[in-house]
Formats: structure tokens, C-alpha cells, sequence
């Protein structure tokens, strides 16, 4: 099995490239000039896709090939109080010079839109908000020129006093939303409310890809042991994958048949708990053992799979856990080095 590891937006070990360079409303509000802050807010935008593509270079000079763009690229972008302001038209060079290099160099990108991004919301105003978010995430992936082979990775949602009430209703909510949407979206278990098996019997009723985030069982497994995970839900969760890649593949997405092998791989998320008392939260590195537990569970049992790391220390936390990887493998006949940022594990 190929396992391919990446990471989240930020690089820790180049200096000023940070692609989420922000401004609050209150301080574009205090700007005298309001066509002169809207194009600050451009430039700024400019300046994070500009960054942007210098972390690609980065993670290209260093094999790595899954990456999660930032959710905040275009600072302010769907504000309400400037909902007269197309920011995509007027970054469209920049955009279109990020998605040329991500798809010359064969990069898995991906957006993560932020928690508020909730399709089973009760309240129909969240929800519209919501689906604005998600447009701009779309939105964002078309002007990179990235076909919907490129996803964006949500959460269920909250349980609202009513779990399995709130499942039903993100499957209602999310089938009456444009299939523009619908085909762009991959579900992934959360810590808190849906676990694993709940989250993937969601994903299979509405048709999408599901991330298996392992950090995300360990603290909300519902009493299922990793290994029971890896024999009764993995086989599962591949196949939404697999289904995905059948209907990527009709509609002439990706690039082919090969090229959706690794675009449509499934995905898993990693990380690390901080510490005992905050079991939840991300520590600044992965540790290599249990990752490396899953990973040899389910080889064998897909070709490919990629690994987007959650760490704190974003690409220096990659570089150390390959570190300790070569270590392994100079003593483990199971786990073989391809590059720098790809392992081979056999089962």
C-alpha cells in the first residue's frame, strides 16, 4: 500500500509565507475610503495566493503532494457588510498561477472550511450562511481551474439535543443544496458528536467520500476498538471512495483513470493528543507508533492512501515523522521509502 503524507496551509520552516493574512471588519471599517480598503483587502489576497504557491514550491521540493489550501486566502470574502464585492474576478491571475502548479506537479489540494460550516443546522439563517461559505470554497477551487475530483472536507454538524434527529436532517438539508455543492463535499468523523460508524452511515446515504480522522475516534469511538475500525468500518469507508472514483470517471474528471487513483485515494487525517488532560486537542508532532498501527492494519486493503497530518508544527512535524520513519524502516522489511514524503507498507 503507497501512503502519501501532507499537510495544513501553514509552513513552519519558511520564513513570511503565511497564506492567511487577515484583516478584521472593524479595521477595514476605520479605513476613510472604502474603494481604497476593498482593494487592500485584494492585495492581501495577492499576497496569500503568492505565499500560497511558495509553500507548494516548498512541499514540491520535498515530494510532499497533499496539501489543504487555507480557508482564509481572500480576508473578509463573505462578510455581509460587503456583499457587493467580487473578490474572485479580481484575483484570478494569482489563483489561476497556484492551480497551474498544483496540477503541474500532481498535488492532492483540498479545503477544510471552518467549523461553522454546519449543513445540519436547525436554524435556516446558519444554513444559508453555511451554504455561502461553501460557495466561496467552491468558487475558490474553480478559479484555481481544479475539477470536482478536488474536495472540501466538513463535519456532520452539532447534535442539537436530537443526534439521530440532526443526522436525518443533514442528509434532507444537504440533498436540497445544488449538486455543485454535492459533488465537491467529503465528510469526516468529529471528537465530539458523530463518531466514526455514525458519520460513515451518513456519507454512504448521501453519496460522498468519508475522511477517517483517527485522532478523532480515539477520543469518540463509542466503545469501537481501533482494530475493530480497521475490520468492520475501513473496508467501508474505502468503498465511498471507490464509488466516488466510478462517478468522477463517467463524468470525465481528473485527468483519467490513473489520475483518480490518486486524487480519489481515501483520506485519512492524523494527529496527535496534545496531553493527558487535553486529549482532544492537537499536540505540535504526530507519534509514529499508533499511526504506523493503522496504517499496517489496513494494508492491503487499497492500493493507496493519503495521510493529511494535523500537527501543530504543520510541514517541520512531516519532516520529523519521516525522520523517524527512515529509522523504522532501516529495520523493518514492512515499511519502504519511495520518496521523500511517500512510504510503501506491506501487510
Amino acid at each position: 500500500m503507497i501512503v502519501r503524507f501532507g499537510f495544513v496551509a501553514m509552513s513552519m520552516l519558511l520564513e513570511n509565507a503565511s497564506p492567511s493574512r487577515t484583516m478584521t471588519y472593524r479595521n477595514f471599517s476605520r479605513l476613510p475610503d472604502r474603494e481604497a480598503a476593498v482593494r487592500r483587502l485584494e492585495r492581501l489576497g495577492e499576497e496569500n495566493l503568492h505565499n500560497t504557491l511558495r509553500v507548494l514550491r516548498h512541499a514540491a521540493a520535498h515530494d510532499i503532494k497533499v496539501y489543504r489550501l487555507s480557508s482564509k486566502l481572500i480576508p473578509l470574502a463573505t462578510h455581509e457588510a460587503l456583499a457587493d464585492w467580487d473578490p474572485v474576478p479580481a484575483l484570478a491571475a494569482s489563483f489561476a498561477r497556484v492551480g497551474e502548479f498544483v496540477r503541474r506537479h500532481g498535488i492532492r489540494a483540498s479545503f477544510h472550511p471552518d467549523h461553522f460550516c454546519v449543513l445540519n443546522t436547525p436554524r435556516p439563517e446558519v444554513l444559508e450562511k453555511s451554504v455561502e461559505d461553501l460557495e466561496m470554497h467552491i468558487r475558490m477551487l474553480e478559479a484555481l481551474g481544479l475539477d470536482e475530483a478536488y474536495k472540501c472536507n466538513i463535519h456532520v454538524g452539532g447534535a442539537y439535543g436530537d443526534k439521530p434527529a440532526s443526522g436525518e436532517r443533514f442528509l434532507r438539508q444537504f440533498a436540497a443544496i445544488d449538486e455543485r455543492y454535492r459533488h465537491r463535499i467529503t465528510l469526516e468523523n468529529d471528537d465530539k458528536t458523530f463518531t466514526a460508524a455514525e458519520t460513515l452511515q451518513i456519507a454512504e446515504a448521501a453519496g460522498v467520500p468519508m475522511v477517517l480522522d483517527i485522532h478523532h475516534h480515539a477520543v469518540n469511538s463509542d466503545g469501537l476498538a481501533m482494530t475493530q475500525l480497521t475490520q468492520k468500518l475501513w473496508p467501508r469507508i474505502a468503498a465511498t471512495w471507490a464509488v466516488e472514483r466510478e462517478r468522477a470517471l463517467a463524468a470525465g474528471l481528473g485527468g483519467g483513470a490513473d489520475a483518480l487513483q490518486t486524487l480519489l485515494a481515501p483520506k485519512v487525517h492524523a494527529s496527535s493528543p496534545k496531553s493527558a488532560k487535553d486529549p482532544r486537542s492537537h499536540a505540535d508532532g504526530v507519534e509514529t507508533g499508533p499511526l504506523l498501527a493503522f496504517l499496517s492494519g489496513i494494508a492491503g486493503s487499497v492500493p493507496r492512501v493519503d495521510v493529511m497530518l494535523e500537527a501543530k508544527q504543520k510541514d517541520a512535524a512531516l519532516m520529523q515523522l519521516m525522520d523517524e520513519l527512515r529509522s523504522i524502516a532501516d529495520d523493518n522489511g514492512q515499511l519502504r521509502f519511495i520518496d521523500d514524503a511517500t512510504v510503501e507498507i506491506n501487510g
